[in-house]
């Protein structure tokens, strides 16, 4: 599903990350029916960092996170993912709510797509309703090695109000590996944005509109669905502390 969006985010990376648990919806009480069609995973988080493409919203803050997801057995599914924010550090309000839907599936022999669109709601009070929402559709190719994942995915938000009446590309790769008999995953996460939301753009220091982040990482599952994870997030541009500068984030997650 969209679990890059945001930590990946947290991609990544999030990558970002969350949305694995997939039991089926509860039938009626004494109903004989088959497995439903349908499935529900979820999940919740505490990260030290909230890092969106290796920029913090939550001021070099502690963020609380969590969504829902809804699939069909066809492939297509909607969801719906939120964070806390820093109001003062990211002028958007307290809290980032996504909303998504998309399809998912293999399109040939050990390569898998995900495409939809998704709709990020910052609902502040001082921006005004809408002002800085915007929709941004997103194309992702995976495919897994033995124990290697790789993600080739773009995102695009056409020119709208909320980016000031321009457009944003954003091109990224994810790659993780299991380690053997344990654990443990290793993730790494490249991203290169074109357009609007560079962060030394929009924080008005030059006129480049490009910028690559990244990020390195490790997570373990040590009891069910609870995940311990750390990761060095960076991103290229002038260096502000709790905003651009480079960060160890840590996550505690639980999915279900």
């Amino acid at each position: 599903m969209l679990t890059f969006l945001r930590n990946l985010s947290v991609a990544s990376a999030l990558a970002g990350a969350a949305f694995v648990a997939t039991p089926a919806m509860a039938q009626d009480e004494g109903a004989v029916t088959g497995p439903s069609d349908f499935t529900v995973s979820g999940n919740v988080a505490i990260v030290t960092d909230y890092r969106f493409r290796g920029v913090s919203l939550s001021g070099g803050d502690f963020a609380i996170q969590g969504g829902i997801d809804v699939a069909h057995s066809s492939g297509f599914y909607v969801g719906t993912w939120a964070s806390s924010l820093d109001d003062g550090g990211s002028g958007l309000g307290d809290m980032e709510l996504d909303v998504y839907g998309g399809w998912s599936g293999d399109i040939a022999s050990n390569l898998k797509l995900d495409a939809g669109l998704l709709y990020y709601i910052y609902p502040a009070k001082d921006q005004g309703f809408g002002k800085s929402d915007y929709f941004e559709p997103y194309v992702k190719l995976s495919s897994q090695f033995g124990p290697l994942g790789a993600t080739l995915g773009v995102a695009y938000a056409w020119d709208q109000k909320a980016l000031g009446s321009e457009d944003n590309l954003y091109i990224f790769t994810d790659l993780e590996v299991g380690i053997p008999r344990t654990p443990i995953t290793l993730t790494g996460h490249l991203g290169y944005t074109d357009g609007a939301l560079a962060p030394d753009y929009l924080g008005g220091f030059n006129n480049d509109k490009t910028a690559l982040d990244w990020s390195i990482g490790a997570s373990a599952t040590v009891l069910g669905g609870l995940t311990v994870g750390v990761s060095y997030v960076g991103v290229e541009g002038k260096s502000i502390k709790n905003a651009t500068n480079d960060a160890v984030v840590g996550t505690l997650s639980y999915s279900f």
